[in-house]
């Protein structure tokens, strides 16, 4: 472990020279993570799907801040179980290894139920946990093999919460609560049974963060009276920044961060206590 505390700012834990995967990576909060934890000393990949031009401006503005720093970005469709069993590779063919995952990459199909489709139920369960399942089963092999690790799942208020035209959405960041749980405990259960207890060092972790209503691209297209009205139902009276989420993965990526695990953590000015 490097220690580099004295760089570290006050209560973040040590992330320095990590490698971090970050699905979604170069825009809204995923693009906030990448940032924190590079300002952090972590080498970043930052995962996207098709959008090739702001991907490249996006690692050639992050190598610009970091210099000296490895920042790639990965093309991947994360509803399909082969690219996301690619982009773990490639992740860890151009950094060497991989210790920290963030399943960021998420969408929406807005719909009430009776208008429906079954693509539109099938594609948001695809790519928001079917593709966390995929990602996190192929780094967690790795992550054994190594003996430590960080899987961080990015769910949902709306998870906890439920939402008209959203049931989709709801049932997939719900069940990325049950994928979390099961798979803290499995991580723990897979190096003891390979007789390499976590005990007092980094550990295997995996737990899952759940934003509220987050100042981004997903949320700005919400109407303006809808907007009002989730507004005055958050009791801080206001929306949430990218940053403030990514303050907390980054707390729960650090190797001091070994005993949290199987744990979801709210993000949500209060809007589900």
């Amino acid at each position: 472990m490097v220690d580099d505390q004295q760089t570290q700012p006050p209560g973040m834990g040590t992330i320095q020279d990590r490698v971090a995967l970050v699905t979604g990576g170069t825009r809204g909060i995923g693009a906030a993570i990448c940032q924190l934890l590079a300002g952090q000393g972590a080498e970043v990949a930052a995962g996207y799907w098709r959008h090739h031009e702001p991907a490249e401006k996006f690692m050639a503005d992050m190598t610009a801040a970091h210099p000296g720093q490895r920042i790639t970005v990965h093309n991947g469709n994360i509803g399909s179980a082969d690219d996301c069993r690619r982009v773990i590779s490639e992740v860890i063919n151009e950094h060497g290894r991989l210790d920290i995952l963030v399943n960021n990459a998420g969408i929406t199909i807005d719909r009430i139920v009776h208008k429906m489709t079954d693509e539109d139920w099938q594609k948001v369960i695809a790519i928001n946990l079917s593709g966390a399942f995929f990602l996190a089963q192929a780094a967690l092999e790795h992550m054994l093999d190594r003996g430590t690790g960080r899987i961080i799942n990015m769910s949902s208020a709306i998870g906890e919460t439920g939402n008209i035209g959203q049931v989709n959405y709801a049932a997939s960041k719900s069940g990325l609560f049950g994928l979390t749980k099961s798979l803290a405990r499995e991580a723990i259960f897979q190096l003891n049974r390979a007789q390499r207890p976590p005990g007092d060092g980094i550990g295997l972790t995996v737990n899952a963060v759940t934003p509220g209503y987050i100042a981004t691209d997903m949320v700005a297209a919400i109407p303006d009276k809808v907007m009002d009205r989730i507004r005055s139902q958050i009791p801080v009276g206001r929306l949430g920044q990218p940053e403030e989420v990514a303050r907390l993965v980054c707390f729960l990526a650090a190797d001091q961060s070994a005993y949290i695990t199987g744990q979801v953590w709210a993000v949500n000015g209060g809007l589900d206590m």
